[in-house]
Order: structure tokens, then sequence, then C-alpha cells
């Protein structure tokens, strides 16, 4: 099995080789990478080519916010989980809007740490609980008008039954097990779904698919 390759982005150095080491000792995962401060974790990443980067909100030269647009402006096809200590909105919804995966409080234990590495190089969402709790009721303040879906962009019916198993929470891996297809299939009717709605991330377009009924043909 290919190891799952880290980028670790963070100003503190004894944070860096803390995870480090914690990774180190995980089956399936090497670290890749380091950098110190935005731009370098930019330059680090497209050399290293990493499948997922815990990247710090706050560092020097470029934040971790601003990482992540360029990141996923870059297709450099990297999953980013912002590991924090601040729990900010601008911080939050700036990375998630930027195209980050996950959002984690430097207090989660290293097995949620490690679970959330594996998660996200699957294409799967992982919150914090907190940052989940302010996201939904961000959500639910202020909802986005249901976009109709174009005549030409109607949903297969496998499309269909992807969206009925989002909307009910399932992840990538429970998609593929109850329609019997693998996981990369799972991921790419996910990412047809995102396009078609003109939804950037999965937790936009459950909440959506919740709300509306997008198997209306």
């Amino acid at each position: 099995m290919t190891a799952i390759r880290v980028l670790l982005a963070d100003d503190q150095e004894l944070i860096r080789r803390g995870l480090r080491r914690m990774l180190e000792i995980e089956d399936g995962i090497e670290v890749a990478g380091e950098a110190a401060d935005g731009e370098e974790a930019l330059r680090v990443a497209a050399e290293c080519l990493p499948d997922v980067a815990l990247v710090d909100a706050r560092m020097p030269r470029m934040d971790g916010v601003e990482l992540i647009r360029r990141l996923s402006a870059g297709h450099l096809g990297v999953a980013a989980i912002v590991l924090s200590t601040f729990d900010e909105d601008d911080y939050i919804f700036g990375a998630l809007r930027g195209g980050a995966v996950g959002y984690l409080l430097k207090d989660c234990t290293p097995e949620e740490l490690v679970d959330a590495i594996r998660r996200a190089s699957r294409g799967e969402t992982v919150l914090a609980s907190p940052v989940a709790e302010r996201l939904v009721a961000e959500l639910r303040r202020a909802p986005a008008a249901p976009r109709a879906l174009p005549h030409q962009e109607r949903l297969s019916a496998r499309e269909s039954e992807v969206a009925r198993l989002i909307a009910a929470g399932a992840t990538n891996r429970e998609i593929a097990a109850r329609l019997r297809i693998t996981e990369g299939t799972a991921k790419n009717h996910v990412s047809s779904l995102l396009r078609k709605y003109g939804i950037p991330d999965r937790t936009r377009l459950a909440l959506h698919l919740r709300d509306t009924d997008p198997l209306t043909p």
C-alpha cells in the first residue's frame, strides 16, 4: 500500500518536530516535507507532491488561509487540513472557502489527527466538533439560494443514488460499499455533483441536498 505523504506547515519548529515524531510511527503515513511559513510551504509542496497538508492558520509571509487558496489554485491535488489553536470565523470560513477539506484544533488527540489524515486522503471532510457546529449555524443563518440544474446537466441514475447517500451523511467508503463501486468511483461521482450544483465543498452540498429536492427531473 502506498504511504500517505504529509506536508507539515507550521512556523513553530517544536510543533513540526512533535508532529513528525508522532506520524513517523504510524503505518502508511510518511512526512514528505516541512515548511515554516506559507511561501516555503508552496515551494515544498510543488517539490514533494504531498497527499495531505497540515497547515497552521497563522504563519509569517503567507498565512494558512492564503496558502490553501494557492494550493487549490495550483491544482496540486493536496488535501489541506488546518491544524490551529485559533477558531475564529475568519480563519474557519476563509480556509473552507479556499479549499480546505478539514479544520482541527491543536487540542485534538493523536488518534483524531491520524484518523483525519487518513480520511482526508480519501477525499472526506474532517472538522472538529466546535468547528462543524459553527459552520452549520452559519449556513442556517444565511442559506444560499438553491441552484437549479441546467437541463443538460441532469443527474444520472447513479449520481441520484450518490446524492441521496451524501444527504444522509455517508462517506465515500460507505457510498462505495452501499453501491458496490470503488472509492475512487464514488469520489468521482461526488466531484461531478459538486460541479453540477456549483457548490464548492461536500459539507455545503450535503446541507443543500437535505434542504432541496435535487432529484426532481
